[in-house]
């Protein structure tokens, strides 16, 4: 059974927002034509609390882009974004969240960030997403969203190694290329055994 798993398509993340992704708007008329085929929809949301650790902001020595050591690693800091409650944690408004079954707030720890759908950046909190998979009979998952070589990249790797099919429908999401993130993205996705595929292809297996 498919899902489509839709990754933090949120207005900070698009032209105009806190951390915007290069054209991240521009999949949104892709990924609500993939929603309305696909029976089980799933959505992730960023949902910071104000002053969370992985903001610059929460460390006046440093600038966003930064990488700092925290206790479960690398960290980098980011602009203030996807603060809760703020408009600019809101869905983009042209998407249609309508056919979501399931919508996931990640990052809402103020000491831990939070990329994957599956588990918090220290590799060992769980989301509660592979349970909610495996309750349904979902084994195989279709991402899109943003970003490409961030929240993307970890859910679709942590996705593979949860034993599900992971698919990443390379027209339905964007990156932001962080000093050569998207190339290693995809390189990270492609060892770990995630597919690379069109929304026409995705849409054909699904719809098998």
């Amino acid at each position: 059974m498919d899902a489509l798993l839709i990754v933090d398509l949120q207005n900070d993340f698009c032209p105009g927002g806190a951390l915007a992704v290069p054209e991240g708007d521009t999949i949104v008329p892709t990924v609500n034509a993939m929603a309305a085929r696909f029976d089980h929809v799933i959505q992730t949301q960023d949902w910071h609390p104000a002053g969370h650790q992985s903001f610059a902001s929460s460390h006046p020595d440093h600038a966003p882009m930064d990488v700092i050591e925290v206790d479960y690693g690398e960290q980098v800091l980011w602009p203030d974004h996807c603060v809760q409650g703020t408009e600019g944690a809101e869905f983009h408004p042209d998407l249609d969240t309508a056919p979501s079954e399931l919508i996931l707030r990640k990052g809402f720890r103020p000491g831990i960030d939070s990329y994957s759908a599956f588990y918090e950046n220290d590799g060992t909190t769980p989301t509660g997403l592979t349970g909610y998979l495996r309750e349904r009979g979902i084994d195989t998952l279709y991402l899109c969203g943003l970003a490409t070589d961030f929240c993307v990249k970890w859910s679709a790797v942590d996705g593979r190694e949860e034993g599900f099919d992971v698919y990443v429908i390379e027209d339905a999401t964007r990156g932001i290329d962080q000093d050569g993130s998207l190339a290693q993205a995809w390189d990270e996705m492609n060892e770990a055994g995630v597919q690379v595929i069109s929304s026409e292809a995705a849409l054909d297996l699904a719809a098998a």
